[in-house]
């Protein structure tokens, strides 16, 4: 790429291999991505996943986590966007609908988690964004004045959590 520093190719060819990674999650499930398929979807050399990368698992974590992360930060934005908290649930359960259990992003989400049942660290950093967005939740009901902002964001986050995984299981 003519005209590119050393750097923004370098930040080029690491968002190639995050994209790829999380397409492939998705068609192929975890333990199907190997850094050769990853290293042809991405369109690299295939010693460059490495360069880039500490190993295929850091990579896969890491893209996926960073969807998991732009996923709960966009929803909670719905919810700082609202007027009130039930118009910004609202909003949030309209833009889960838009994940049917078998979409890309879905089937990330699901291979993310299986994974993270064997992956410490995965399960350790997905629950640090999961304590994010309840945060976020949680300060959004005290803003708004509620009796118990803790448990109204715990119950929220438990019917989407219901949501997610009653979508998943029924094919339309």
């Amino acid at each position: 790429m003519p005209g590119q520093t050393n750097a923004e190719r370098g930040r080029e060819v690491r968002g190639r291999l995050l994209t790829a990674a999380r397409e492939l999650i998705a068609e192929v499930g975890w333990s199907g991505v190997s850094t050769r398929v990853l290293a042809e979807r991405a369109g690299v050399r295939y010693g460059l996943v490495h360069y880039h990368f500490e190993s295929l698992q850091a990579l896969l974590r890491q893209a996926t986590l960073e969807a998991m992360a732009d996923m709960l930060d966009g929803t909670a934005a719905l919810l700082g966007d609202a007027a009130n908290p039930a118009d910004g649930v609202g909003a949030m359960l309209s833009e889960l609908d838009r994940y049917n259990g078998s979409d890309p992003a879905s089937l990330l989400f699901i291979e993310g988690y299986l994974a993270a049942t064997r992956d410490d660290e995965l399960h350790a950093r997905m629950g640090e964004l999961v304590a994010r967005f309840r945060t976020a939740l949680t300060a959004s009901f005290a803003d708004a004045g509620h009796r118990s902002p803790d448990a109204a964001a715990r119950l929220v986050m438990a019917v989407f959590d219901g949501f997610i995984l009653h979508k998943g299981s029924i094919r339309s």
